[in-house]
């Protein structure tokens, strides 16, 4: 076990000591696995200061595993440990259990070096090289997700009249309600939450902040949301798209950069507002889209949201205040000026797909790329001599195999991340094939009778 430092044994002893005078009983350490489940133990406070020291070890099957537990790779290692060392800065109290504190951790090797497979990790290496630019990147993030019944899917609204409201019948039991009341007690700081267009789907979205803050805070408000629904005997699911019959749901991320005089480097005066950074910065995340959509919707479900005209792009574009493309540039300028990327959905990790898109708009600015064609405007499908861009990677297997051969990417986000997230989402992709191949029931009301 490597050394800790004199200050963190300090910072560690005086922060359990006030943990304990305040009530505290149990240390909760989070972190995401690569999938960005939020994986976790809880630590009794009698133990709390070594874990705060030196961190708790794990082993590295959690982040080989697929989402049915299956263990994917790592044999060749003997499954070694790893540390996940708490972010002492990140502790805050459940607001519904203050015997609890929580905290956020980051991976370290056996060798005291970040551990590679840590999203976590991918983010903060992004933001430092954006850094070494003299920016620091601003994000915020936009959840949709759907609150339902276990296993009968039923949602727990059901009616279709609530669109866009609030209150009783939007939320007869308060779940929303309570979602919010905790997600503002925890610091996550929510802007505004409200019923979607889907029956028993709710949108909540986060200020924007440092990218990483922003990252912390929307993977606690996933956690959050699944903890509150659960009391309630609800399930709250971030499916791209849960059902055949309603809408998708969407995770949407806002981002701009400051200089290192804390203005916002995509602002410019004149013109439409938009800076040079801001362009070249947006071209490079288009440029890598075929890529990145492998964290944005890394799921064979994922593809069933892009469809036409359903405000969830299909093509690679951008537009000015156009919510059919999918980099959006909003009419907001000055400090406010942003981009919006809105081809995710909420089983996206948000610390690896924040740091991909990152990685892509530091390659725009350093290549100095403009953007693709004219902008998007107006309904793009009704107009046949629209430029709509390339399609998107209509499906897991497309998106994978361009996250392999996009060799400036793979090697920005870590090339040992890269290739585990390609096994575990390729075998993920070999259990879904091998259940199409299964007789299903339509074959059989179609054909047993009749034929």
């Amino acid at each position: 076990m490597s050394s800790v430092a004199p200050d963190r044994v300090q910072a560690a002893a005086e922060l359990v000591e006030d943990l304990r005078a305040s009530g505290v009983e149990l240390v909760r350490i989070s972190y995401p696995d690569l999938h960005g489940v939020c994986r976790s133990k809880d630590v009794p406070i009698a133990a709390a200061e070594h874990a705060l020291e030196h961190g708790m070890a794990q082993t590295e099957a959690i982040m080989t595993v697929d989402l049915r537990h299956n263990v994917v790779a790592g044999f060749e290692h003997g499954f070694r440990d790893f540390r996940e060392v708490p972010d002492l800065a990140t502790f805050v109290r459940l607001p519904d259990d203050p015997a609890v504190a929580w905290c956020l951790a980051d991976g370290v090797s056996a060798d005291g070096e970040p551990f590679p497979l840590d999203p976590r990790g991918a983010l903060q290496r992004a933001i430092s090289a954006l850094a070494a630019h003299g920016y620091e990147p601003i994000a915020g993030p936009e959840y949709e997700f759907y609150l339902v019944e276990p296993g009968t899917w039923r949602p727990y609204v059901g009616h279709d009249s609530s669109v866009y409201t609030c209150g009783a019948v939007a939320d007869p039991a308060g779940v929303l309600r309570e979602i919010v009341r905790c997600a503002g007690a925890l610091g996550l700081q929510p802007t505004f939450a409200t019923q979607e267009y889907g029956r028993g789907q709710y949108e909540v979205n986060l200020l924007h902040g440092p990218a990483l803050d922003a990252s912390d805070r929307a993977f606690r408000l996933k956690a959050l949301c699944k903890e509150v629904a659960s009391r309630h005997g609800l399930l709250a699911t971030f499916m791209g798209q849960l059902g055949n019959d309603d809408e998708g749901s969407g995770f949407h991320l806002h981002v701009s950069l400051a200089d290192t005089a804390g203005e916002n480097a995509f602002a410019a005066a004149g013109g439409d507002g938009v800076s040079e950074v801001a362009r070249r910065f947006a071209a490079g995340i288009l440029a890598h889209m075929p890529a990145l959509t492998a964290f944005l919707n890394p799921t064979v479900n994922a593809y069933r949201r892009f469809v036409v005209e359903s405000l969830a792009p299909t093509h690679i574009n951008w537009g000015h205040e156009n919510r059919l493309a999918l980099l959006r540039i909003p009419d907001e300028h000055e400090a406010a000026t942003r981009v919006e990327i809105r081809s995710g959905d909420g089983t996206a990790n948000p610390y690896l797909v924040s740091a991909a898109v990152l990685n892509a708009g530091r390659d725009g600015i350093e290549r100095e790329l403009e953007l693709p064609g004219p902008p998007v405007e107006g309904n793009p499908y009704e107009n046949e001599e629209a430029a709509l861009g390339e399609p998107l990677p209509n499906s897991l297997d497309q998106t994978l195999n361009a996250l392999e051969a996009d060799s400036w990417l793979r090697e920005a986000m870590g090339p040992e991340l890269v290739d585990t997230f390609l096994l575990i989402k390729r075998y993920e992709l070999d259990r879904w094939n091998a259940e199409l191949a299964k007789v299903t029931e339509w074959e059989r009301r179609e054909y047993a009778h009749h034929l």
